[in-house]
């Protein structure tokens, strides 16, 4: 038997003690295991180099040479046992310490937190306001544009001047004070005019020079520009415009709609932009409706929250924000490099999105509780395969990576959103 005994701390509330125990045969094989491990590197007078006998290593540098990685190798075990017979719902990492050695074993002690008590009341009928965005022509217009500026055409020119919106190729070497400057000099650039890419007034003085033409282009640094040895200062760029590029819309009608989309006529196309518009703006609507009904039971909830639930939390977060950086081939380290940021930085950014999350699910399980929500096998295996099917991994894997104990809490979870949600009144608007 693990468990010794446990404690309720008198002083720090949902905090205990737990009292338990490793048997001497148990960690006498974790002892011989470690020395096992560690003899080859141990130097012993008189004998060659993984051959001193434990006895002789234990006089030497002392009895307890062995035991810190004998008991690290015993804890998860024993713990386990103990704190499964303690019936203890424990939170966060526990602080373990050594009471005793002796004959009869180790005994030790965690001293670890646990999930509160709460309440929470006044979860049905909660009353949230719900407003829709009407889709406008305006926004079918602006998303049409976009697909047609998509769908743009680019047409050398040759018979005309430079104008606002087109696209010259030019070479350009600047100067301060007759002197050249980093980053002044370029050929071969391609340049939008108007697009307000360089400093203010250099596009401008390109409107209406033609292929071929070299000129002079004189601007001012603004006074605020990030290299402050130019900043404020008069420049002469010389400039040649090599090429002169446009692009051609093409025409708004059926052929258009045939090209970007599954529909013969433009009126179709319109017709279900505006539809998906309207569809976008609903779900937005939708989502919106629904944190305000989570906050609103945040608001609901009483609890006395030990802080290493926000702790694993927030850890939670971060391991998730480093593997979503690694999808993308980067990581924490790079991450930090370009923003100057640090880990405790990121931890403080993302404290309050992982508060949030504690009390939301605090809040949840205890409506699933109190609702007496249930969770089926079937719908645990169908829960399982969406896993496995959404990050294309083994449906086994997923099944030895996830306990179906927290496949099935999660389901609770979801499923006490939809009670809460099933329950309220939600007031819609349009806007």
């Amino acid at each position: 038997m693990s468990l010794i005994k446990k404690e309720k701390d008198k002083k720090e509330k949902n905090c205990y003690t737990v009292e338990f125990s490793i048997e001497k045969e148990t960690f006498d094989a974790a002892v011989n295991a470690a020395y096992k491990k560690n003899v080859a590197k141990m130097n012993v007078p008189g004998f060659r180099k993984g051959k001193a006998p434990k006895a002789i290593i234990e006089k030497m540098y002392g009895k307890g040479v062995f035991y810190e990685e004998a008991i690290n190798a015993c804890i998860p075990d024993a713990f386990e046992a103990a704190l499964k017979e303690s019936k203890l719902d424990m939170v966060g990492q526990p602080e373990f310490d050594v009471k005793t050695i002796d004959e009869n074993g180790v005994v030790m002690t965690a001293k670890l937190y646990v999930k509160p008590t709460v309440k929470i009341d006044g979860y049905k009928g909660l009353e949230i306001a719900k407003t829709v965005k009407a889709g406008t022509d305006e926004d079918v217009d602006a998303e049409i544009e976009c697909t047609r500026e998509r769908n743009a055409r680019t047409i050398e020119v040759t018979d005309r001047a430079a104008a606002n919106g087109d696209t010259v190729t030019i070479d350009f070497d600047g100067y301060v004070d007759d002197k050249q400057f980093d980053g002044g000099k370029a050929e071969g650039h391609d340049l939008k005019l108007g697009s307000g890419q360089f400093i203010p007034g250099f596009e401008d003085q390109i409107i209406g020079k033609a292929i071929g033409d070299a000129f002079d282009v004189n601007v001012d640094f603004p006074a605020e520009y990030h290299a402050k040895e130019l900043a404020g200062k008069p420049a002469v760029f010389k400039v040649k415009l090599h090429a002169i590029k446009t692009t051609e819309l093409p025409a708004l009608d059926d052929e258009f709609a045939k090209d970007v989309s599954e529909f013969d006529t433009f009126a179709e196309y319109k017709a279900d932009i505006k539809a998906k518009i309207q569809e976008r703006n609903d779900k937005a609507a939708e989502n919106e409706a629904e944190e305000k009904m989570i906050d609103a039971l945040i608001e609901k909830l009483e609890a006395d929250i030990p802080e290493p639930m926000f702790v694993a939390e927030t850890e939670n977060f971060v391991r998730d924000y480093d593997s979503r950086l690694r999808m993308q081939g980067l990581d924490l380290s790079t991450y930090f490099k370009y923003t100057g940021m640090n880990l405790d930085q990121l931890r403080a950014q993302m404290r309050p999105q992982a508060e949030k999350q504690v009390r939301v699910r605090l809040a949840l399980e205890k409506i699933a509780s109190a609702e007496k929500l249930t969770v089926t096998k079937k719908e645990i295996e169908a829960e399982y395969k969406r896993i496995s099917d959404t990050y294309n991994v083994p449906l086994d894997d997923v099944k030895n990576m996830v306990k179906s104990e927290d496949i099935g809490a999660d389901l609770k979870v979801k499923k006490a959103v939809d009670f809460v949600k099933e329950n309220a009144v939600f007031t819609e608007t349009a806007e």
